[in-house]
């Protein structure tokens, strides 16, 4: 079981990193709840989980996810990564830069299972601002 967790896990990145939508949602449940903490976005189930990563990847065409670690339980798993990419498309309130960011972040995943039941990423706003030239850096 715990190879096939971490395995999901593994899965996970390669597929935002390939960009590989259909691959993606075969990880999650129908049901599953997709938290971006930082924009306040909440997708249910994977209707919206798609629209959200096309957007993502529309935004950002070369979006990657780099692991960096993790750890897996039964019904629990958690990820630290970065996350990269160049801002080439427009986001809400945020037009496009054009430059890059390379930034920190981790996930918190509930498994139901062998599929991802609930994901919430969490990341810093700030950084990714200040590397995209939509804020001051000091």
């Amino acid at each position: 079981m715990q190879g096939d967790i971490e395995d999901t896990l593994e899965a996970w990145a390669a597929d935002w990193s390939s960009h590989d939508i259909d691959h993606l949602l075969s990880l999650f449940t129908d049901d599953c709840i997709y938290e971006d903490v930082t924009f306040g976005v909440i997708n249910n189930g994977k209707v919206e989980l798609k629209a959200f990563a096309e957007g993502i990847f529309a935004a950002f065409p070369d979006f990657k996810i780099e692991l960096t670690s993790r750890f897996a339980s039964d019904s629990w798993a958690g990820m630290e990564w970065i996350i990269s990419g160049t801002h080439k498309g427009d986001l809400p309130g945020m037009p496009a830069t054009n430059k890059s960011f390379s930034i920190r972040g981790a996930t918190i995943i509930e498994l139901r299972t062998g599929k991802i039941k609930r994901n919430s990423d969490y990341w810093d706003l700030a950084t990714f601002l200040k590397q995209v030239g939509l804020m001051p850096s000091e």
